[in-house]
């Protein structure tokens, strides 16, 4: 096995950063058909976590009032309000039948999800972290220790998703840590443990991608067929998600990016290029100092050849 991968498939990224003998790989499944958008994730995280309160205020989004993950909203769910028009080939989902009507005349469906860090296979807020702040767990997850961050804010552009964030308050960042002192005394997430509906699953990766494979199966054979999943694909722009989501529409309407690419993937490539223009550039100056003293010591040949023509001549 190739170590170090900044992309591609990755079959075992706690062995490549470094543990021996690592447990299976375990991450999220995130099933929206079936997310009632109680909160009860978000509170347990906050409550198991310690995080500082936020959402607080009226965004006038739906029911929505974190907007967002950050530095203190480990866990968010959206409330994303759809106009459907009505037809007669529509095949909706039982949980949204007779949910109403909106203003434009259509029938009214919501779409919810809880969203989280990725905890991606190639983690590029991992790769740019200077002081080692951020580091792969023997489980395959990656945690901030927040004791180590300097606050230089590089991870915060590094990530594909805009997951992590910094806290203003001090400067450092901060992300979901997947629970990662209670997988350590063999518990599951504080947010999987309080979803009432098992929309959010915790469970060993690969088992999670077969499971969810026949999720998506069942709802295509009940009608569902815009069901599809999302982040579960190893040869993804990320080398798949440690966290990955069955979704009901395009990932845009969630507010997750099409086509995710893990951001340092070209870094070989621009070192390389970057190489080679230094190599350029002091052979420049090489071949510069070279010619001014080739050119100045003619110089003083001709001048000295000069001087003594004169002087025979007298």
């Amino acid at each position: 096995m190739t170590h170090h991968l900044l992309s591609g498939p990755e079959h075992d990224p706690a062995r490549d950063a470094g543990h021996e003998n690592p447990p299976p790989r375990v991450g999220f499944f995130t099933d929206t058909s079936v997310c009632i958008g109680c909160k009860a994730c978000e509170v347990a995280c906050k409550e198991w976590n310690a995080i500082p309160e936020d959402g607080l205020t009226f965004t006038g989004m739906s029911y929505d009032n974190t907007l967002g993950l950050g530095a203190s909203t480990w866990r968010h769910v959206a409330f994303i309000e759809q106009s459907v028009p009505t037809s007669d080939g529509r095949t909706e989902l039982p949980l949204v039948s007779g949910g109403g009507t909106s203003a434009s005349g259509g029938e009214l469906r919501w779409l919810m999800s809880s969203d989280v860090c990725k905890h991606c296979t190639h983690a590029a807020c991992l790769d740019v972290c200077p002081t080692g702040s951020l580091f792969r767990t023997e489980f395959g997850t990656v945690v901030v220790q927040d004791d180590i961050c300097n606050g230089c804010g590089y991870c915060v552009p590094a990530c594909p998703y805009g997951v992590i964030e910094q806290r203003p308050s001090d400067g450092r960042a901060f992300k979901c840590t997947m629970c990662y002192d209670r997988l350590g005394a063999g518990l599951e997430p504080a947010c999987a443990k309080a979803c009432p509906t098992e929309s959010i699953q915790f469970g060993e990766l690969e088992e999670l991608r077969e499971r969810a494979a026949l999720r998506v199966d069942q709802l295509h054979k009940e009608g569902v067929t815009e069901a599809r999943l999302y982040g579960h694909d190893p040869q993804d722009g990320v080398g798949g998600d440690g966290a990955f989501f069955l979704l009901l529409d395009e990932p845009e309407v969630y507010g997750l990016p099409p086509d995710p690419v893990v951001t340092t993937r070209d870094l070989p490539v621009m070192w390389r290029h970057a190489a080679t223009a230094a190599l350029s550039l002091v052979g420049g100056f090489a071949l510069s100092f070279a010619l001014t003293g080739l050119a100045a010591r003619t110089g003083r040949t001709r001048t000295g050849r000069t001087l003594t023509g004169r002087k025979g001549r007298t």
